[in-house]
């Protein structure tokens, strides 16, 4: 297990991060995700702990609540020592009937910062995300109510999910004027099949040193190998089949699939694994979120840590994987060769 800087703060997280999203066994709009009771998630929990992973990312609508209950429920079972877990939880969603049960304002997220530090028995949580776009909520509301948590000592950073470009850096503006925690973070879906956050996501998360974690990095279990893409649709068992998310360009993904089964025979791997080891090839990732449901599956996630894909390899990947080019990309493309070759060659992010 290798360990990145978090943006450009001083916290250092595992490349690989534990998703919690299966813990938990209330009914709910992911039922095909969850089913781990207590004793089942502390058992995942510990099997990323022994491998090094130090990070845990929920969020308080899974399972309504459930997940951190039971994440709570590890750590206090494991008798893990604070300082040694990265704890992160999120908020947005749906939490009840009432108006004011979702969303991103301030009553909202102070009433949930609460909440979610009385179900994972934590005086405080690492990074507190807010877990999506809420067009009602004012932007400066959030930010400011995000701060308080932050200085309150309830949570030490904040980060934000599932935003675009433009909605970050107006964020990290408004919070550079009037003095208030940034975003350290993104979690965003990113794959080698699903690479749309390359257009604007990633150069903004470079240019201004916000840390990238990683949903879904094998496409709702598209990359991991188990649905023949050449048939109409996708055939195979898992969870793909019975909930199509994320959007993926089945035409584009099977290709991409085939040559990754290749390279995967070729090391005694999962195509998974590949998958995996691709992602952890970007610079823009700090963090990748890996899932499961049994210790095997976890295992095989883990075990990408150790892949290594050649020069040839990434090519090919990228290759096949590349995004159509959309305006104004390619005007910056026929353009930029105006000055960039007056200059030294220099290296996003360098």
């Amino acid at each position: 297990m290798r360990y990145n800087q978090f943006g450009q703060t001083g916290l250092i997280v595992s490349e690989l991060c534990l998703g919690a999203m299966t813990f938990g066994t209330n009914p709910g709009r992911f039922g095909h995700v969850h089913g781990l009771d207590q004793d089942a998630s502390t058992a995942l929990v510990k099997k990323a702990f022994d491998a090094g992973i130090n990070m845990i990312d929920t969020a308080n609508v899974y399972t309504t609540g459930q997940s951190e209950e039971f994440v709570g429920g590890a750590l206090k079972a494991l008798g893990t020592r604070r300082s040694d877990v990265i704890v992160a939880t999120k908020a947005m969603g749906s939490m009840g009937e009432g108006a004011n049960d979702s969303g991103i304002g301030r009553k909202h997220l102070l009433d949930q910062i609460d909440a979610s530090l009385a179900r994972l028995q934590l005086d405080h949580v690492d990074l507190y995300q807010i877990h999506g776009w809420d067009p009602v909520t004012p932007m400066e509301e959030a930010l400011e109510a995000l701060n308080d948590i932050v200085r309150s000592g309830r949570a030490r950073y904040v980060g934000v999910s599932n935003w675009a470009a433009w909605q970050i850096a107006k964020a990290l503006g408004i919070s550079e004027r009037r003095g208030f925690a940034k975003f350290i973070s993104l979690q965003a879906y990113y794959t080698v099949a699903g690479r749309d956050l390359e257009r604007e996501l990633a150069p903004m998360l470079l240019s201004e040193g916000v840390g990238l974690m990683v949903w879904s990095p094998l496409a709702g279990g598209l990359l991991s190998g188990k649905y023949d893409l050449s048939a109409a649709g996708h055939e195979g068992e898992g969870r793909r089949a019975k909930f199509d998310f994320p959007p993926v360009d089945l035409a584009r993904a099977a290709p991409l699939v085939e040559a990754m089964r290749g390279m995967a025979a070729a090391r005694g791997v999962s195509v998974a694994q590949i998958a995996l080891a691709w992602l952890l090839y970007r610079p823009v990732v700090s963090t990748v979120i890996v899932g499961a449901k049994r210790a095997d599956q976890l295992a095989d996630n883990i075990a990408a840590c150790e892949v290594e894909l050649t020069a040839d390899d990434l090519a090919e990947l990228d290759r096949l994987s590349a995004l159509p080019r959309e305006y104004p990309a390619w005007m910056f493309a026929m353009q930029g060769g105006y000055t960039s070759g007056k200059v030294s060659e220099r290296r996003w992010g360098k």
